[in-house]
């Protein structure tokens, strides 16, 4: 077929939206839906224009529809979209907010940034992250002083993605939070920084009463590296809950501490097969020729992934 006659049969995208002005709410929606299809940014203003209609199930469509676009214009629409008064449209443009990848997008959330309604902040912080725009640090810092979670914890996502060590005292602020989520997202934020308060604030927070903070807090070390990590993360190899043993055990093995494969070792007995599997994973990093018996025990072991890394584990000790 000829590639003139190809796109002939591609209905232009005014035809396409000629039906957002048929007085039927589910004639709007098809055309929204064929709009986007159409995957032509040239969509981009109808969608925006489908995202004040009067009626709510288009609002909610347009909202969804802009996932796939990206851009200033589609940030415009989708911001203008969290203040309508149907709880459903807002929470389709939020999660649409957070498919934005092109930082000039940022351009229409970055003004609007000293919003205090919950959702609607959660959601400019929430979009506004993987943009990664430098002027989102100061409203965001600010953030971590709302009353609400939600936001305090998008606060610290666009903190700790921009990744600037100014930033620092404010998500070792952050690992102090009455919330556990909060704390939880702020340990793991603090993985960009090799300093030491950073390192301090992650062995700190191995003793938060809350497992989820110290399973952060464990997995984090291995990317901060220093020397506290190795000693901090073998004091946890004990603790109450499999899964902060689970990350300590992953980040020993990363971060090559030998020391510490013996008592990793004995580790293999436990009833989780998850564990077993992390702890044949780090021996294998660690190689040292004492755990080979360990692992022999469980070359056969009833889980798949078990067995799989333990055989990996032994072929690294043999050679």
């Amino acid at each position: 077929m000829p590639v003139d006659q190809l796109f002939e049969d591609f209905d232009d995208i005014a035809d396409l939206a000629e039906g957002l002005d048929d007085p039927s709410p589910g004639a709007r929606i098809m055309a929204v839906i064929e709009l986007a299809d159409n995957a032509d940014p040239a969509a981009i203003p109808f969608l925006a224009k489908a995202i004040a209609d009067q009626d709510a199930g288009v609002r909610k469509q347009a909202a969804q529809a802009l996932t796939d676009f990206d851009g200033p214009a589609t940030a415009a629409a989708l911001v203008s979209a969290l203040d309508d008064s149907d709880p459903a449209v807002i929470e389709a443009a939020a999660v649409s907010l957070t498919e934005l990848k092109d930082p000039a997008a940022g351009d229409a959330i970055l003004p609007h940034l000293d919003a205090t309604e919950e959702v609607k902040l959660t959601a400019l912080l929430a979009g506004i992250k993987e943009l990664r725009r430098p002027e989102a640090m100061g409203p965001a810092i600010k953030a971590l002083a709302h009353a609400s979670p939600a936001v305090r914890i998008q606060a610290v996502g666009v903190i700790g993605w921009l990744q600037d060590e100014t930033a620092l005292p404010a998500l070792r602020e952050a690992a102090k939070d009455a919330d556990v989520k909060v704390r939880r997202t702020a340990l793991s934020a603090l993985g960009f920084s090799k300093s030491e308060h950073a390192e301090t604030t992650l062995v700190n927070g191995l003793a938060d009463p809350e497992w989820l903070a110290r399973e952060a807090a464990a997995e984090t070390l291995a990317k901060t590296g220093g020397s506290q990590c190795v000693a901090a993360l073998r004091s946890v190899l004990d603790d109450d809950y499999w899964q902060v043993r689970l990350k300590a055990v992953r980040s020993l093995g990363k971060l090559g501490a030998t020391e510490a494969a013996m008592e990793i070792a004995p580790m293999m007995d436990v009833p989780v097969p998850n564990l077993r599997k992390e702890c044949a994973a780090a021996l294998g990093e660690l190689a040292v020729p004492e755990t080979v018996r360990f692992l022999e025990k469980y070359a056969d072991d009833s889980d798949p992934d078990v067995r799989k890394n333990v055989r990996w584990a032994l072929e690294k000790l043999a050679a």
